[in-house]
This record gives structure tokens, C-alpha cells and sequence, in this order.
């Protein structure tokens, strides 16, 4: 097409025309970028939390588009206002049989709480779940040992409401029921169960660390910090800032440098289980000062305690009630709690809606008060 001198010419002359191109197409990429977030707004923008005082870094930034996005369980949760009772209605107690938990609910209340709990838990099953193919009438019996564990779950989401008070209340009064943990599932997710040691080949601290597991977040910090805090209560604490103490650490009234890592496993399941970073309940620059923690820090270790309660007084001793597939799989102990189970990643778990409005059977044992 082109004479053979000019080829012969480009030829011995090569230019380069592809480095051009490629900075005209970034240079109009980023005009064109610019002009989307001047005209649409930036699709990454974010909101910051304020925690402590102004220009120390403590915030807990999230972006825009998780802040404001509603927690997908939320349009699954049912719900039923309580029928308010005017006196002389029969009650659950005196109507059925074995009624060992809500028996001082009027008849019909009783029943809207068990159909409830059916959706919270098992809403392929319904009362099946519970109770088999029974007749209604055999009701009473406890053969399945998912109704064993449901009458102790009940006495167990009471005592949240009612004993623990300060935690699931310290921002509204919201409390929780089945469904906070249960999202419609038989076996809530973000149970544990113990893993440690990881590998029991492996002499000496790696046992427990540098094992990427779940109950790690994932990281080379150690595995069994729910075991030694929210199961066997062990102090909560970081090595010192000295140089140099006297005695042995761990024995003598001061952190070793494992349980420090022990203690930053846990922090770290803090983090993500609530979605938020050290300062939520630290100052970012008096780590070591508990005057100087933010207010969160008191309800977070409200929460410490209650979950380690709960685990103790209501989980582990179900152990023998479970059948082996429901225990852990290397230890064969019984699922247990922690701050996931309920909050799931968000601050507050179902971004803060009332678990109890229309639930105040569930809010302390005994007789509900109506409003």
C-alpha cells in the first residue's frame, strides 16, 4: 500500500506510540473519575465515630455504604405483640404438662411465645423441632433432647435480660431473645468450641500460636484465648513497661510476654466481632490507663463477665444433654458463647433493635410485667 521506501523509513525510525496512548487514556480515566465523584459524590465515602478527645486519632471510621446498609437478618425477624391479659385467663402451667419455664404465661401468650421461638430457631420444623411427630397432647414429654436445651436456652436469654442488665441495655433498653443469636438457625453461628494445643507435635509456645485458625481471626497470634478468658476466667492482661521485674512472669503478678499475645488474640476477636478498632474502649495514647478508657470499655467488660457466666452456668454443664455431632469435634465439649454469637460484626447486635418490646416473657423469669 505504501511505497517501499517509506516502509524501509519507518522501518530503520520506529516510534513509540503506545506510551502516549496509555497517558492519554490515564490522564482521561482520572478527568473522567474526578467528574463522577464531583457530580455523583464519592463512592467511598466514610463516617467517623468519635471516642475520645479531638486530634488524639480516636475515631472508628466505616464506610458510608456498610454504615447504612441494614443488617440482612433484620427483615426475618418475626415478631407479635403480647395479648394483654384482663384477668382469670387459664394459665400455661394448668394447661399443659411439664411446663417448667414460662408456666405463669396466660395460655395464649404461651403459645405465641412457642410459635415464636419456632421461627427464631427451626422455622423448616416448627414444633417438631422440639416435640417430634408426637401428639400434641405428648407434648410434655422431654424425649428430644432439643427441648431439654431449649426449656435451659429460655431460663438462660431471662437471666441476659435480667441479670446482665448493664450490658444489653447500656445504650436503650433493648435486651435480646432467641433470635439475636439464633438468626433462624438451629445452632447459632460464631459458636467455638476449644482447638488448642494446635499441634501437639509441636514442643513448647508454637503449640499454640503461628496456627491460622478461626478462633485466631486468621492470624499467628494464639488460639486459645477464648478458652483462657471467656471459659476458664483467666486475668486479662499485658506485660509491663518496664525493662526489667523481678520473679517470673506469669507467676509473680505480672503478664508474660504469651499472655500479652493471648491478650491481643482476644482484642483482635473483640475488633472484629463488634466491627471497630482499639479506641472504641482504649485511649490511644494511655493504653496502659484505666481511668483514661472510654465508656464502652466499662460495657465491654460487663460483657467479658456475662459471657463467661453464661458459659459456665448454662452451656457447659449441657454437655451430656447433646448428642456427639452437636459437641466439638476434637474434644467432644459442648458449644459455647462469645461476642460474635450475638453481635455478628456490628456494634450492636441487629444494629440495636428491640429484642424485648414485644417480648417481656422473656425479659426476666416469673410472671411478665404488660405494658
Amino acid at each position: 500500500m505504501f511505497p517501499k521506501w517509506f516502509d524501509k523509513w519507518n522501518k530503520d525510525n520506529p516510534t513509540n506510540i503506545f506510551g502516549p496512548a496509555i497517558l492519554v487514556g490515564v490522564a482521561g480515566s482520572a478527568i473522567f473519575a474526578a467528574a463522577l465523584i464531583v457530580t455523583w459524590g464519592n463512592p467511598a465515602q466514610t463516617a467517623s465515630l468519635q471516642t475520645g478527645p479531638r486530634g488524639t486519632g480516636m475515631s472508628v471510621p466505616e464506610f458510608n455504604v456498610a454504615r447504612v446498609a441494614p443488617d440482612p437478618t433484620i427483615e426475618d425477624y418475626y415478631t407479635e405483640e403480647p395479648y394483654v391479659p384482663e384477668g382469670g385467663e387459664p394459665l400455661a402451667k394448668d394447661v399443659y404438662e411439664n411446663v417448667q419455664v414460662l408456666g405463669d404465661l396466660t395460655e395464649d401468650n404461651f403459645n405465641r411465645v412457642m410459635l415464636a421461638m419456632t421461627q427464631w430457631v427451626s422455622p423448616d420444623e416448627g414444633c417438631t423441632y422440639c416435640h417430634g411427630d408426637a401428639d400434641v397432647s405428648e407434648y410434655g414429654a422431654d424425649d428430644l433432647y432439643t427441648k431439654v436445651v431449649s426449656r435451659r436456652m429460655i431460663q438462660m436469654t431471662q437471666a441476659i435480660n435480667d441479670d446482665w442488665y448493664g450490658h444489653v441495655n447500656a445504650a436503650d433498653e433493648v435486651g435480646v431473645n432467641c433470635y439475636t443469636c439464633h438468626r433462624g438457625e438451629h445452632v447459632p453461628s460464631d459458636i467455638w468450641f476449644r482447638i488448642s494445643p494446635v499441634n501437639e507435635n509441636v514442643e513448647g509456645w508454637s503449640a499454640n500460636q503461628n496456627r491460622a485458625t478461626s478462633l485466631s481471626q486468621s492470624t499467628s497470634l494464639p488460639s486459645d484465648a477464648l478458652a483462657k478468658y471467656l471459659e476458664e476466667g483467666e486475668v486479662i492482661a499485658v506485660h509491663s513497661l518496664d525493662s526489667r521485674e523481678a520473679g517470673v512472669p506469669g507467676v509473680d503478678g505480672y503478664a508474660s510476654i504469651q499472655d500479652t499475645e493471648r491478650t491481643y488474640s482476644l482484642m483482635n476477636y473483640f475488633a472484629n466481632s463488634l466491627g471497630v478498632n482499639c479506641v472504641f474502649c482504649h485511649n490511644s495514647r494511655a493504653f496502659y490507663d484505666g481511668g483514661q478508657n472510654t465508656p464502652q470499655w466499662s460495657t465491654a467488660s460487663l460483657g467479658i463477665a456475662m459471657v463467661l457466666d453464661l458459659n459456665e452456668t448454662y452451656l457447659i454443664p449441657l454437655k451430656d444433654t447433646y448428642p456427639a455431632e452437636r459437641l466439638g469435634p476434637i474434644y467432644a465439649d459442648a458449644p459455647k458463647v462469645a461476642c460474635r454469637t450475638c453481635h455478628k460484626g456490628y456494634q450492636r447486635p441487629l444494629q440495636g433493635m428491640n429484642m424485648t418490646a414485644d417480648w417481656p416473657e422473656l425479659a426476666a423469669p416469673g410472671a411478665p410485667v404488660y405494658e
